[in-house]
């Protein structure tokens, strides 16, 4: 018999809506027929998911990381506990600094081999400052912690799987980061990323950078002088690469089904269709009350990935958080951990 996958899930900010999402992807992959296939457990505070529970009218007993529990008990790791109260919806250094203990112990664990991946639920970036860590998210964290380097985003919603030359930077910077090596870097981290979730031969296309492709070099010359080059190497190679692509055609054509993944060059190029696909908004308020969709990080040497939603402090503890977005960056966590454990039999 196999082992089961453990899989470690962070509690995010417990002033946001990590907490009670966690909660319900515990009650529906403990009442999954694959429940003895798939261990979770929490990394966060106790005494933050017992009031979360109270809260929620829900039943939860939390007990030991080394049992295979199932709901209504809860496997925690707890990784740091409360020293003032934590105020729902609030954003403090408190706050900040469980959601950091949160993260550090789960990488601490995933590195030492005592979980297989870890799903984090959003931090607040102010929070985590407040709390005396000086980082800008998560990405970063898991940079420092984990001593890598080069990282690549992906986001992904059903077929639409975009990865990120570039995430967190001004616009006025990008064109300079633009570069062969990271385009390299780019292309074989999706590539093996594909490969992990069963796409074997992959189809990749990647977004130009200038409208139209740049237009022959009329709306600058990145996509003709740096891009097209390298993507050239790599087809020569054998890998099916195509572009670079006008950005306002390539993500349609993915969703198509013409390629398993895109490159794009920036933040917001490649968010923007992820997440209009990903929303679900009610006709009557107008509000979104749903998002689905996975963030990724490539390139570490242990598996993340993540919700593609923040903290929704505006909603957090009304009993509306949708744990979709959650359930959906489990699965595919649970997907590429087999990857990583099947035997490559493509060359």
């Amino acid at each position: 018999m196999k082992p089961p996958v453990r899989i470690g899930v962070t509690m995010g900010d417990p002033a946001g809506i990590g907490p009670e999402i966690l909660l319900a992807a515990f009650e529906k992959f403990g009442h999954s027929e694959n429940a003895d296939e798939l261990q979770l457990i929490a990394i966060g505070t106790a005494s933050v998911f017992e009031r979360v529970a109270s809260t929620m009218s829900r039943s939860l007993h939390i007990t030991s990381p080394n049992t295979a529990a199932a709901y209504p008990e809860m496997a925690l790791f707890e990784s740091a506990r409360e020293t003032s109260p934590i105020s729902v919806g609030q954003i403090s250094g408190e706050s900040g600094r469980l959601a950091f203990a949160a993260v550090r112990t789960a990488i601490e664990l995933a590195m030492g081999g005592e979980i297989d991946a870890i799903v984090t639920n959003p931090i607040s970036k102010e929070a985590i400052n407040l709390g005396g860590h000086t980082y800008s998210g998560h990405t970063e964290i898991l940079t420092d912690l984990t001593g890598s380097s080069g990282n690549v985003m992906m986001l992904a919603h059903g077929n639409l799987r975009v990865t990120h030359m570039t995430t967190h930077m001004a616009l006025a910077d990008v064109p300079r980061h633009i570069t062969p090596a990271r385009l390299e870097r780019v292309l074989g981290l999706t590539s093996a990323a594909l490969a992990d979730l069963g796409v074997l031969k992959p189809r990749i296309a990647v977004a130009a950078l200038n409208p139209h492709a740049g237009e022959g070099g009329l709306f600058g010359g990145e996509d003709e002088a740096v891009l097209a080059p390298t993507i050239a190497r790599f087809r020569s190679a054998g890998l099916d690469v195509t572009g670079p692509l006008p950005g306002d055609t390539v993500f349609v054509r993915a969703v198509g089904g013409e390629f398993d993944a895109v490159v794009a060059m920036y933040h917001d190029q490649g968010h923007i269709p992820v997440k209009l696909l990903g929303f679900r908004i009610d006709p009557a308020t107008k509000r979104w009350v749903g998002l689905s969709g996975v963030n990724v990080t490539l390139g570490l040497p242990i598996i993340r990935t993540s919700v593609d939603h923040g903290t929704a402090f505006d909603i957090a503890g009304r009993g509306l958080a949708n744990p979709q977005s959650l359930i959906e960056a489990i699965e595919y966590a649970v997907r590429m951990v087999a990857g990583h454990r099947r035997p490559r039999t493509d060359g």
